[in-house]
């Protein structure tokens, strides 16, 4: 009897370290490890379409922050976006903020583009040089639309 026990125990406590070890890791993935305090900015877009609270901020590629909160403007008619990134990032003041995507099938995400300007914004800032989310659909439309122009 004391052998089964044993084998239970051990077995248990191997399911138990890898669900530990899983746990960890996926909250490394979404980014729950706490990585440093962060600085909000904001950004103004025409569309805003593929991005929601928790969308990804990259710069470079690399992830720097999260989208916080996107709200429609109701004096302009865009979409008020604001997002957090890592402190140790400093933004240059000319810094573009655009939404871009994965790839046909990917999702979208904010990515910051730097500036040469030598001075930076500060933390709370609004980044005023934007690109909306491009849609696929019109983008086929329009090139459809200018084949046909074309032909004739």
């Amino acid at each position: 009897m004391s052998d089964s026990h044993t084998t239970e125990v051990v077995t248990g406590s191997i399911v138990l370290a890898v669900a530990v070890g899983f746990f960890l890791y996926a909250g490394q993935i979404v980014g729950l490890s706490g990585s440093g305090t962060t600085d909000s900015y904001s950004a103004s877009f025409r569309s805003a379409d593929g991005i929601s609270i928790g969308t990804d901020v990259r710069l470079g590629g690399v992830k720097v922050g999260t989208v916080t909160d996107i709200t429609l403007n109701p004096d302009t008619f865009r979409a008020d976006a604001d997002f957090t990134v890592l402190s140790d990032v400093a933004l240059p003041e000319d810094t573009a903020a655009i939404i871009s995507s994965e790839g046909l099938l990917g999702g979208n995400f904010v990515e910051l583009l730097p500036g040469g300007s030598p001075f930076n914004l500060e933390p709370g800032a609004e980044i005023e040089d934007t690109q909306g989310s491009v849609s696929l659909v019109q983008l086929l439309l329009k090139f459809v639309a200018g084949s046909e122009d074309s032909a004739e």
